[in-house]
């Protein structure tokens, strides 16, 4: 008996030396320290205040109640948003079934089959030669026991990919939203250019009426008449094409709305936008963390990471799970419910890995680049918030100023073409000397259009790096990301 247990202890010792192991295998990705991240010369101009971050209704601040009906609406409809739903619920399917695998299963089940044996497989007495029925009933329980956590790990981790599915299903809200309103801007824009090719298809026809009394007159020649013919022939160009962009930008809010172009013809022309108010928050870095959706969900994704580690873990540990069954069974017309049909059989069992061809151990160095990958992914968002912010705050900013210097052209452009128009019908100045002025005019009120429009689009991106909205669930925000994921087993 002795040297039974002997050989026994003798082999289990050798098998425990030829395991596979995870040693030598880590990740190595380090996330980037908020705070490193300095950002406090690029907004010193900047006002900080702590209610600098938007609402989560934000679009109402530009002021036009029919913006504000187009994103309900595509909240509502758009296609994008069905996709990001349903891989949240997929997400939180899996989250359950990697719960589900921590307890022990219960299954029961039962047979009656037909069947007859030659007699060259059994004899007579044994049921060969002649057809008999099998019966028989059973119920068995296995349960595979956690001792080192991977099933938890494997739970933990599918939680973490559900958190952040749903943080991403809302931040596909927030970029919708911002989509809606940079179209809608887009729409103003067009007809901003429309306004403008109006006024020049007026000035255009006036001069060429004008042009053609002075060569009726005899003061103008012909080579003048041909070059107002083709300034009115511009300004129809010009016509066409911001009609043209009317179209384009309600074909595209269609979209976005997910309905079809007949829903853009709806869409009245959007009221003048007023711009975001320029405002930071305080401390910037590192409170970005908690407001953008983006940089919540890469950071869910390296929980993840960090528990499939723990789980790729475990897999090199020994395994131990109980399984029991039970049940009752007869041939032929034998009652199968009394008490000789009985059987039943219980025992745990453990497994361990000896060799596997490096098959656990490539497992693990997978987990540990999936976890390097989503901290570069993270650190990467991470760098990229902040500096969206600063650049965006610099950018409506300077929008802001190139609007009121854009507006001092603009007035000086229309006092200049006043003063040729007049010069022009009094016979003091020629044609070409309008002409110029007049395209000066033309150019001044494009860039005075793009401008504006492009300020509000401007707001809109800032709202969009500052989180547009964004408002986690209690603990989302909170979530801790540990520098290394190293599992204690």
């Amino acid at each position: 008996m002795r040297l039974q247990l002997l050989a026994a202890a003798t082999g289990l010792t050798f098998a425990l030396a030829g395991c596979v192991s995870s040693g030598g295998l880590h990740p190595e990705g380090t996330l980037t320290d908020a705070s490193s991240l300095k950002a406090d010369r690029s907004l010193s101009g900047a006002q900080l205040s702590p209610a600098a971050w938007p609402s989560d209704d934000w679009w109402t601040g530009l002021g036009d109640p029919q913006l504000s009906a187009l994103i309900t609406e595509a909240l509502q409809g758009n296609p994008d948003l069905a996709v990001a739903d349903a891989r949240s619920r997929q997400a939180q399917a899996e989250a359950g079934a990697a719960d589900a695998e921590r307890g022990p299963s219960v299954t029961a089940g039962a047979n009656i089959i037909g069947q007859r044996l030659p007699l060259t497989a059994a004899p007579p007495e044994l049921g060969g030669g002649h057809f008999t029925w099998f019966k028989d009933a059973r119920a068995s329980f296995s349960w595979g026991l956690d001792l080192w956590g991977g099933k938890r790990a494997a739970w933990e981790a599918a939680v973490g990919q559900q958190r952040a599915a749903e943080v991403e299903a809302q931040a596909a809200r927030i970029e919708l939203s911002t989509n809606v309103a940079r179209a809608y801007v887009q729409l103003g824009y067009a007809f901003a250019q429309l306004d403008v090719a109006k006024g020049e298809h007026e000035r255009a026809d006036t001069t060429h009426q004008l042009t053609q009394q002075r060569v009726s007159a005899g003061i103008d020649s012909q080579l003048q008449l041909k070059q107002s013919d083709t300034e009115v022939a511009n300004a129809d160009e010009q016509l066409t094409a911001a009609n043209r962009a009317i179209s384009a930008a309600r074909s595209s809010l269609s979209v976005l709305l997910g309905k079809g172009p007949d829903r853009g013809l709806d869409i009245t022309r959007p009221q003048a936008l007023e711009p975001a108010a320029l405002a930071v928050p305080a401390d910037l870095p590192t409170e970005l963390m908690g407001h953008r959706a983006d940089l919540v969900a890469a950071r869910w994704r390296v929980e993840a990471a960090g528990k499939e580690i723990k789980v790729a873990k475990t897999e090199f540990m020994p395994n131990v799970s109980i399984s029991a069954m039970a049940g009752v069974a007869a041939f032929g017309s034998i009652n199968p419910l009394q008490l000789p049909a009985r059987f039943y059989t219980f025992g745990p069992s453990l497994s361990l890995p000896i060799f596997d061809g490096g098959r656990l151990r490539s497992n693990l160095a997978g987990k540990d680049a999936q976890y390097d990958e989503a901290v570069a992914h993270y650190n990467r968002t991470l760098v990229t918030a902040v500096n969206e912010v600063a650049d965006g705050y610099d950018a409506v900013e300077s929008a802001q100023q190139q609007v009121a210097e854009q507006q001092r052209a603009l007035d000086a452009a229309s006092q200049a073409w006043q003063l040729s128009e007049q010069r022009y019908k009094a016979g003091v100045g020629s044609y070409l000397e309008a002409l110029i002025v007049r395209q000066q005019l033309l150019l001044s009120q494009q860039r005075m259009a793009a401008l504006k429009s492009q300020q509000v689009a401007l707001s809109v991106q800032l709202i969009q790096a500052l989180g547009g909205g964004f408002r986690p669930q209690a603990g989302a925000a909170d979530v801790a990301v540990q520098s290394s994921p190293e599992p204690s087993l």
